[in-house]
């Protein structure tokens, strides 16, 4: 069944529901060719309701509300530190670690960042995209970049936070439910960096046996941390 993200500021999910947003409406009628008797689920930053479409009309739908649903979220905070990559690479990282149930976005600047461009509203897109497609109820924060420094120290007594590292030994506690993990960039993290995270008491994990590239890493550990 589809799914459709609908802001609470924009309106409020009630029993009789007009849509007529030009996008969603363009949408509906040209690539997923809704009609008159087909159901959708909507869903807000609080609620989730199946819908039936009663009336098509060019350049709107009208929906009468069938049943509430039940709503999905993560079960765990998990916080995603990542070093920029290229831009459909962060896409990509954004997409799949929603679908894996990240509940924050935190693009880092560290010493071998590929790239400082950040392009926030786009990202904010994907997130939402991406929630809609997996099932999931709550759209992911995405935070404006910062460097590595400010999110060690912005978040270090506010999270469990890991850092990712080849000659880890360390397992991330699954019985912690708000947890952070740094990924580095393909260049990995300077000596420095890595002396900094010993310094202010981070762990550290291991992804594995091989060699991952930066957007690959950010799965595998987003993963670790959620199961």
């Amino acid at each position: 069944m589809h799914r459709f993200y609908i802001p609470s500021e924009d309106r409020e999910l009630r029993q009789e529901l007009w849509i007529d947003d030009k996008e969603l409406v363009h949408q509906w009628q040209k690539v997923l060719r809704f009609k008159e008797g087909d159901e959708v689920a909507l869903f807000d930053e609080e609620c989730e309701k199946l819908y039936k479409i009663d009336r098509a009309e060019p350049n709107a739908y009208r929906l009468q509300h069938v049943t509430d649903l039940m709503r999905k979220i993560p079960a765990k905070h998990v916080y995603l530190f990542w070093s920029l990559l290229k831009k459909d690479k962060n896409d990509w990282v954004i997409q799949k670690c929603t679908e894996l149930g990240v509940s924050n976005f935190v693009p880092i600047i560290s010493e071998r960042t590929e790239n400082n461009q950040f392009d926030i509203e786009r990202s904010r897109k994907i997130a939402i995209e991406a929630t809609e497609q997996c099932g999931r109820s709550d759209i992911p924060t995405i935070h404006e970049p910062m460097s590595l420094e400010q999110a060690i120290g912005t978040y270090i007594d506010k999270l469990a936070l890991y850092y990712t590292h080849m000659e880890a030994d360390d397992v991330a506690d699954s019985t912690e439910d708000k947890l952070g993990v740094l990924v580095g960039p393909e260049g990995g993290w300077s000596d420095a960096e890595l002396e900094n995270f010993r310094q202010a008491g981070l762990k550290s994990i291991q992804l594995g046996n091989f060699v991952y590239r930066a957007e690959t890493a950010s799965i595998v550990a987003t993963s670790k941390l959620i199961n």
